[in-house]
Protein backbone atom coordinates (compact mmCIF):
# COMPACT_ATOMS: atom_id res chain seq x y z
CA UNK A 1 0.00 0.00 0.00
CA UNK A 2 3.25 1.89 -0.02
CA UNK A 3 1.80 3.60 -3.40
CA UNK A 4 -1.73 5.04 -2.85
CA UNK A 5 -4.30 6.35 -5.31
CA UNK A 6 -4.93 9.99 -5.91
CA UNK A 7 -7.73 11.80 -6.38
CA UNK A 8 -9.39 13.31 -9.54
CA UNK A 9 -10.47 16.81 -9.47
CA UNK A 10 -13.65 16.24 -9.90
CA UNK A 11 -14.07 13.96 -7.29
CA UNK A 12 -12.05 17.02 -4.96
CA UNK A 13 -15.07 19.48 -6.21
CA UNK A 14 -18.06 16.90 -5.80
CA UNK A 15 -16.86 16.26 -2.28
CA UNK A 16 -16.28 20.11 -1.13
CA UNK A 17 -17.73 21.08 2.02
CA UNK A 18 -17.60 17.82 3.04
CA UNK A 19 -17.01 17.16 6.87
CA UNK A 20 -14.97 13.62 7.59
CA UNK A 21 -16.41 12.26 10.47
CA UNK A 22 -14.36 9.49 11.29
CA UNK A 23 -10.39 10.35 11.63
CA UNK A 24 -7.98 8.82 14.02
CA UNK A 25 -4.74 11.64 13.67
CA UNK A 26 -2.35 12.15 16.62
CA UNK A 27 -2.18 13.13 19.60
CA UNK A 28 -2.79 9.89 20.28
CA UNK A 29 -1.47 6.63 21.88
CA UNK A 30 -0.60 5.08 19.16
CA UNK A 31 1.30 6.12 15.86
CA UNK A 32 -0.58 8.59 13.58
CA UNK A 33 0.13 9.50 10.17
CA UNK A 34 -0.41 13.34 11.21
CA UNK A 35 -1.46 15.25 13.91
CA UNK A 36 -5.06 16.98 14.22
CA UNK A 37 -3.26 21.11 13.82
CA UNK A 38 -1.23 20.18 10.79
CA UNK A 39 -4.40 18.11 8.96
CA UNK A 40 -6.50 21.35 9.50
CA UNK A 41 -5.20 23.60 6.73
CA UNK A 42 -4.97 19.94 4.11
CA UNK A 43 -8.53 19.96 4.72
CA UNK A 44 -9.05 23.66 3.82
CA UNK A 45 -7.32 23.45 0.74
CA UNK A 46 -8.78 20.59 -0.89
CA UNK A 47 -12.13 22.23 0.07
CA UNK A 48 -12.65 20.54 2.99
CA UNK A 49 -15.00 22.03 5.68
CA UNK A 50 -14.09 20.02 9.34
CA UNK A 51 -13.35 16.24 10.62
CA UNK A 52 -14.71 14.79 13.76
CA UNK A 53 -11.60 13.52 15.85
CA UNK A 54 -12.06 9.85 16.69
CA UNK A 55 -9.90 8.31 19.94
CA UNK A 56 -10.87 4.78 21.45
CA UNK A 57 -9.84 6.30 24.79
CA UNK A 58 -9.78 10.23 25.26
CA UNK A 59 -12.44 12.01 24.91
CA UNK A 60 -11.23 14.64 22.18
CA UNK A 61 -13.27 17.55 22.90
CA UNK A 62 -10.48 19.97 24.18
CA UNK A 63 -8.16 19.65 21.09
CA UNK A 64 -11.00 19.79 18.71
CA UNK A 65 -11.12 23.51 20.59
CA UNK A 66 -7.55 24.18 20.28
CA UNK A 67 -7.92 23.27 16.53
CA UNK A 68 -10.56 25.57 15.89
CA UNK A 69 -8.81 28.67 17.35
CA UNK A 70 -5.41 27.58 15.76
CA UNK A 71 -7.45 27.52 12.56
CA UNK A 72 -10.06 29.87 12.62
CA UNK A 73 -13.58 28.42 10.58
CA UNK A 74 -12.59 25.32 10.79
CA UNK A 75 -14.56 22.71 11.78
CA UNK A 76 -13.23 20.46 14.10
CA UNK A 77 -15.63 18.72 16.22
CA UNK A 78 -15.04 16.92 19.43
CA UNK A 79 -16.09 13.45 20.13
CA UNK A 80 -16.00 10.84 22.88
CA UNK A 81 -16.04 6.88 22.67
CA UNK A 82 -18.04 5.16 25.86
CA UNK A 83 -14.72 2.36 26.21
CA UNK A 84 -13.10 1.44 29.60
CA UNK A 85 -10.48 4.63 29.49
CA UNK A 86 -13.78 6.68 30.13
CA UNK A 87 -16.06 4.72 32.53
CA UNK A 88 -17.40 2.08 29.86
CA UNK A 89 -20.83 3.99 29.77
CA UNK A 90 -20.81 6.84 31.66
CA UNK A 91 -23.18 9.65 31.60
CA UNK A 92 -21.32 12.35 33.27
CA UNK A 93 -18.93 11.68 31.15
CA UNK A 94 -20.99 12.52 28.00
CA UNK A 95 -22.33 15.16 29.99
CA UNK A 96 -19.20 16.72 30.69
CA UNK A 97 -18.49 16.18 26.72
CA UNK A 98 -21.35 18.09 25.23
CA UNK A 99 -20.62 21.10 27.82
CA UNK A 100 -17.32 21.43 26.03
CA UNK A 101 -18.37 21.22 22.84
CA UNK A 102 -18.51 17.71 21.82
CA UNK A 103 -20.92 16.65 18.99
CA UNK A 104 -20.12 12.69 18.53
CA UNK A 105 -20.82 9.84 21.09
CA UNK A 106 -19.79 6.35 19.94
CA UNK A 107 -21.29 3.74 21.95
CA UNK A 108 -18.16 0.87 23.20
CA UNK A 109 -15.98 -0.01 20.37
CA UNK A 110 -12.87 -1.92 21.39
CA UNK A 111 -14.26 -2.67 24.56
CA UNK A 112 -17.38 -3.39 24.07
CA UNK A 113 -18.86 -7.21 24.60
CA UNK A 114 -19.57 -8.00 20.92
CA UNK A 115 -15.66 -6.97 20.03
CA UNK A 116 -14.20 -9.09 22.70
CA UNK A 117 -16.29 -12.15 21.72
CA UNK A 118 -15.77 -11.44 18.27
CA UNK A 119 -14.58 -14.54 16.64
CA UNK A 120 -14.74 -13.62 12.72
CA UNK A 121 -10.96 -13.47 11.52
CA UNK A 122 -10.11 -10.70 8.91
CA UNK A 123 -9.97 -11.95 5.51
CA UNK A 124 -6.40 -13.18 4.80
CA UNK A 125 -4.30 -10.43 3.74
CA UNK A 126 -6.65 -7.76 5.59
CA UNK A 127 -4.33 -5.25 7.77
CA UNK A 128 -5.19 -5.44 11.43
CA UNK A 129 -6.64 -1.92 12.72
CA UNK A 130 -4.14 -0.73 15.09
CA UNK A 131 -5.77 -0.64 18.43
CA UNK A 132 -5.76 -4.77 18.28
CA UNK A 133 -1.86 -4.69 19.45
CA UNK A 134 -2.75 -2.24 22.06
CA UNK A 135 -5.09 -4.44 23.38
CA UNK A 136 -3.32 -7.10 23.83
CA UNK A 137 -0.35 -5.09 25.53
CA UNK A 138 -2.91 -4.21 27.90
CA UNK A 139 -4.28 -7.57 28.58
CA UNK A 140 -0.99 -8.57 29.04
CA UNK A 141 -0.38 -6.51 31.56
CA UNK A 142 -3.34 -7.30 33.51
CA UNK A 143 -4.95 -3.99 32.76
CA UNK A 144 -7.72 -4.89 29.94
CA UNK A 145 -11.12 -3.43 30.89
CA UNK A 146 -14.08 -5.46 31.82
CA UNK A 147 -16.00 -5.73 28.51
CA UNK A 148 -18.60 -2.47 28.26
CA UNK A 149 -22.20 -4.35 27.88
CA UNK A 150 -25.07 -2.42 26.33
CA UNK A 151 -27.71 -5.13 25.97
CA UNK A 152 -28.27 -7.32 28.42
CA UNK A 153 -28.70 -10.58 28.22
CA UNK A 154 -32.79 -10.91 27.64
CA UNK A 155 -32.35 -8.36 24.91
CA UNK A 156 -33.34 -5.61 27.14
CA UNK A 157 -31.06 -2.30 26.68
CA UNK A 158 -29.42 -1.94 30.00
CA UNK A 159 -30.97 1.20 31.85
CA UNK A 160 -27.35 2.96 31.93
CA UNK A 161 -26.82 2.64 28.28
CA UNK A 162 -30.55 4.65 28.14
CA UNK A 163 -29.23 7.03 30.25
CA UNK A 164 -26.64 7.72 28.07
CA UNK A 165 -28.70 8.36 24.79
CA UNK A 166 -30.49 10.81 26.58
CA UNK A 167 -27.92 12.83 27.70
CA UNK A 168 -27.27 12.84 23.94
CA UNK A 169 -30.89 13.34 23.06
CA UNK A 170 -30.97 15.87 25.28
CA UNK A 171 -27.79 17.99 24.29
CA UNK A 172 -28.93 17.02 20.25
CA UNK A 173 -25.91 15.08 19.82
CA UNK A 174 -24.89 12.16 17.18
CA UNK A 175 -24.96 8.88 18.41
CA UNK A 176 -22.13 6.35 16.81
CA UNK A 177 -23.06 2.77 17.50
CA UNK A 178 -19.31 1.63 17.87
CA UNK A 179 -18.50 -2.06 17.41
CA UNK A 180 -21.86 -3.58 18.92
CA UNK A 181 -23.18 -6.24 16.95
CA UNK A 182 -26.22 -6.54 14.61
CA UNK A 183 -28.57 -7.58 16.82
CA UNK A 184 -27.26 -4.73 19.51
CA UNK A 185 -27.39 -2.20 16.82
CA UNK A 186 -30.96 -2.49 16.49
CA UNK A 187 -31.83 -2.47 19.85
CA UNK A 188 -29.65 0.36 20.29
CA UNK A 189 -31.69 2.18 17.76
CA UNK A 190 -34.47 1.76 18.83
CA UNK A 191 -33.78 2.67 21.85
CA UNK A 192 -32.34 5.76 21.02
CA UNK A 193 -35.74 6.36 18.65
CA UNK A 194 -37.72 6.17 22.04
CA UNK A 195 -35.19 8.14 24.13
CA UNK A 196 -35.56 11.15 21.27
CA UNK A 197 -32.06 10.89 19.77
CA UNK A 198 -32.53 12.54 16.33
CA UNK A 199 -29.02 11.77 14.88
CA UNK A 200 -27.83 8.22 14.45
CA UNK A 201 -25.04 6.99 12.44
CA UNK A 202 -24.01 3.15 12.30
CA UNK A 203 -20.44 2.70 12.81
CA UNK A 204 -18.92 0.72 9.87
CA UNK A 205 -21.47 -1.62 8.96
CA UNK A 206 -18.93 -3.76 6.70
CA UNK A 207 -16.79 -4.40 9.28
CA UNK A 208 -15.75 -7.65 10.23
CA UNK A 209 -16.85 -7.51 13.91
CA UNK A 210 -20.30 -5.94 12.36
CA UNK A 211 -21.24 -7.33 9.06
CA UNK A 212 -24.71 -6.40 9.10
CA UNK A 213 -26.54 -7.44 6.97
CA UNK A 214 -28.31 -5.61 3.69
CA UNK A 215 -31.79 -6.60 5.03
CA UNK A 216 -31.07 -5.19 8.19
CA UNK A 217 -29.58 -1.88 7.04
CA UNK A 218 -32.77 -1.53 5.39
CA UNK A 219 -34.51 -1.76 8.41
CA UNK A 220 -31.99 0.80 10.36
CA UNK A 221 -32.44 3.01 7.87
CA UNK A 222 -36.30 3.12 7.46
CA UNK A 223 -35.69 3.73 11.57
CA UNK A 224 -34.01 7.03 10.48
CA UNK A 225 -30.33 5.91 10.95
CA UNK A 226 -27.26 6.44 8.36
CA UNK A 227 -24.99 3.59 7.42
CA UNK A 228 -21.34 5.08 7.33
CA UNK A 229 -19.14 3.86 4.98
CA UNK A 230 -15.24 3.68 5.88
CA UNK A 231 -13.04 3.92 3.09
CA UNK A 232 -10.98 2.14 5.44
CA UNK A 233 -12.76 -1.27 5.74
CA UNK A 234 -12.63 -1.96 1.79
CA UNK A 235 -9.25 -0.41 1.16
CA UNK A 236 -7.37 -2.61 3.93
CA UNK A 237 -9.22 -5.46 3.03
CA UNK A 238 -11.49 -6.02 5.99
CA UNK A 239 -14.35 -6.42 3.24
CA UNK A 240 -14.66 -6.83 -0.61
CA UNK A 241 -15.31 -3.48 -2.67
CA UNK A 242 -17.83 -5.51 -4.62
CA UNK A 243 -19.78 -5.81 -1.28
CA UNK A 244 -19.16 -2.55 -0.16
CA UNK A 245 -20.57 -0.45 -3.24
CA UNK A 246 -23.31 -3.69 -2.91
CA UNK A 247 -24.32 -2.43 0.46
CA UNK A 248 -24.67 1.37 -0.66
CA UNK A 249 -26.54 0.66 -3.34
CA UNK A 250 -28.87 -1.89 -1.56
CA UNK A 251 -29.44 1.26 1.35
CA UNK A 252 -29.47 3.72 -1.00
CA UNK A 253 -27.37 6.80 -0.90
CA UNK A 254 -29.81 8.65 0.85
CA UNK A 255 -29.24 6.27 4.22
CA UNK A 256 -25.55 6.84 3.53
CA UNK A 257 -22.85 8.90 4.72
CA UNK A 258 -19.22 8.55 3.79
CA UNK A 259 -15.99 8.58 6.11
CA UNK A 260 -12.31 7.80 5.98
CA UNK A 261 -11.72 6.37 9.32
CA UNK A 262 -7.77 7.27 8.49
CA UNK A 263 -4.96 8.80 10.22
CA UNK A 264 -2.95 5.61 10.25
CA UNK A 265 0.55 5.71 8.95
CA UNK A 266 0.67 2.97 6.27
CA UNK A 267 -2.68 4.25 4.95
CA UNK A 268 -3.50 7.17 2.21
CA UNK A 269 -3.07 10.62 3.70
CA UNK A 270 -6.52 11.55 5.44
CA UNK A 271 -7.70 14.65 3.18
CA UNK A 272 -7.32 12.46 0.59
CA UNK A 273 -10.52 9.65 1.90
CA UNK A 274 -13.65 11.49 1.10
CA UNK A 275 -12.40 12.08 -2.85
CA UNK A 276 -10.80 9.01 -3.41
CA UNK A 277 -14.46 7.31 -2.27
CA UNK A 278 -15.74 9.40 -4.23
CA UNK A 279 -13.81 7.93 -7.25
CA UNK A 280 -15.14 4.88 -6.44
CA UNK A 281 -18.65 5.67 -6.25
CA UNK A 282 -18.62 7.39 -9.66
CA UNK A 283 -16.61 4.73 -11.36
CA UNK A 284 -19.44 2.40 -10.71
CA UNK A 285 -22.01 4.22 -11.75
CA UNK A 286 -23.22 6.88 -8.63
CA UNK A 287 -24.21 10.33 -9.37
CA UNK A 288 -22.57 13.18 -8.46
CA UNK A 289 -25.82 13.93 -6.39
CA UNK A 290 -25.47 10.58 -4.56
CA UNK A 291 -22.09 11.38 -4.05
CA UNK A 292 -22.63 15.33 -2.62
CA UNK A 293 -25.43 13.50 -0.83
CA UNK A 294 -23.28 10.50 0.99
CA UNK A 295 -20.25 12.92 1.42
CA UNK A 296 -21.30 16.71 2.22
CA UNK A 297 -25.10 16.78 2.86
CA UNK A 298 -24.76 13.45 5.49
CA UNK A 299 -21.95 14.78 6.80
CA UNK A 300 -22.67 17.93 7.64
CA UNK A 301 -26.03 16.83 8.98
CA UNK A 302 -24.29 14.61 11.45
CA UNK A 303 -21.68 17.56 12.48
CA UNK A 304 -24.76 19.88 13.31
CA UNK A 305 -23.14 22.10 10.39
CA UNK A 306 -26.04 22.78 8.57
CA UNK A 307 -26.11 22.25 4.84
Amino acid sequence: MADHPTPSRRAREIVAGAYDIHIHVAPDVMPRRIDDLTLAPRFAEVGLAGYVLKSHYVPTTERAAVVRAAVPGFGAVGAITMNGSVGGLNPIAVEVAARGGAQVVWLPTVDSANQRACTAADPEGARPPMWARLQEELRAEGMAADPVDVVAADGAVLDRARQVLRVIAKHDLTLATGHLSAAEIEMVVDAAVAEGVRRIVVTHPEFTSQRVAPDTQRRLAAKGALLERCFTTPYTGKVTWEAWLGAVAEAGPRHSVLSSDLGQPFNPPVEDGLALLADRLLAEGFTEGDVHTMAVRNSRWLAKAGT
